[in-house]
C-alpha cells in the first residue's frame, strides 16, 4: 500500500490535480483536513471508503491511521490544503513514515499563494521591477521562526513577500515591514482564494491593517507585499525579446 499526500488545493474544488483526483477516487481511505479541504472533494471517493477528518487529531493519531491502513493493505490519500512542498507538516508525517517504513508519495496541488495572484491578476515576477518571492510566516501562536528569518532580516532585500498564516499580525507585520518598503509600498490581503466567499483587500503598507480590521479578516487568508502588485511600467522580458535569438 501507500499513503498519497494529496494537495487539494487552495479552495476550489476544482482546483485538485487530474493526479490528485485520480488518487482520490481509487484510495479505501482518506485521511482529510476537515475545515481547509472542501467538502465535494469526498464525494469522489468510492463508496464505502473510510474518511477521517484531522482537524482534531495530534500527531501519533494521524500516524497511527496511516499504519494501520498499511497493515490492512490499504492505500490511503492524506489530503492536506494548498501544496504539500510548503507550510503543510508533511515533513512529520513521512519523517514518521520513514521509520516506520510505510511507502509513500507526494501529489503537488495549487498553493494558496498562487491562487491569491490569480484572484490579484498579477504576476509575481515582474521585469526589471521583482525577480525574488519570499514566502514566509509569522511566529505567533505557531513554532518560533529560525534565526535569521524575521521579517526585519527578510525585508531588507525588498523582495516580493508572501505571508501565510500571519493575517491575525496584520498590525506587527506592517510595522516591522514599513521601514524597509515605504509607505506607500503595494500591499493585498487575499482572504479564501478561489473559494465562492473570496474577499480582496488593496492597500498599502500605511493603510492595509485598518482595511483587515474593518473587513474582520482572522484567517485563512495570504498577505502579498511588494511593488510588483502596481507595476505598469516596466521593461518587457527577454523570453519574448523580438532581439531574442531563437533556434
Amino acid at each position: 500500500m501507500t499513503v498519497y499526500f494529496v494537495g487539494a488545493g487552495p479552495g476550489a474544488a476544482d482546483l485538485i490535480t487530474v493526479r490528485g483526483l485520480r488518487v482520490l477516487e481509487a484510495a479505501p481511505v482518506c485521511l482529510y483536513a476537515g475545515s481547509l479541504v472542501p467538502r465535494e472533494l469526498l464525494d469522489a471517493c468510492p463508496p464505502g471508503a473510510r474518511l477521517i477528518d484531522t482537524a482534531n487529531l495530534n500527531l501519533d493519531e494521524i500516524v497511527e491511521e496511516l499504519t494501520a491502513a498499511h497493515r490492512d493493505g490499504l492505500d490511503v490519500a492524506r489530503l492536506h490544503s494548498g501544496d504539500p512542498s510548503v507550510f503543510s507538516a508533511v515533513a512529520e508525517q513521512v519523517r514518521r513514515l520513514d521509520a516506520a517504513g510505510v511507502p509513500y508519495e507526494i501529489v503537488p496541488g495549487v498553493p494558496a499563494f498562487a491562487a491569491a495572484a490569480a484572484s490579484l491578476g498579477r504576476e509575481l515576477t515582474v521585469p526589471g521591477v521583482g525577480q525574488t518571492v519570499i514566502l514566509t510566516r509569522t511566529s505567533a501562536r505557531a513554532t518560533p521562526m529560525p534565526d535569521g528569518e524575521d521579517l526585519a532580516t527578510l525585508g531588507a532585500s525588498g523582495a516580493t513577500m508572501v505571508l501565510h498564516l500571519a493575517v491575525q499580525r496584520i498590525d506587527e507585520v506592517t510595522a516591522e515591514l514599513l521601514p524597509h518598503y515605504g509607505a506607500d509600498c503595494p500591499v493585498a490581503v487575499v482572504a479564501r482564494a478561489s473559494r465562492p466567499d473570496e474577499l480582496i483587500l488593496r492597500g498599502t503598507l500605511a493603510d492595509i491593517a485598518g482595511l483587515v480590521h474593518e473587513a474582520g479578516v482572522k484567517r485563512t487568508a495570504v498577505i502579498v507585499v511588494g511593488r510588483v502588485l502596481a507595476a505598469s511600467a516596466f521593461p518587457g522580458s527577454h523570453l519574448y525579446s523580438a532581439e531574442r535569438e531563437r533556434v
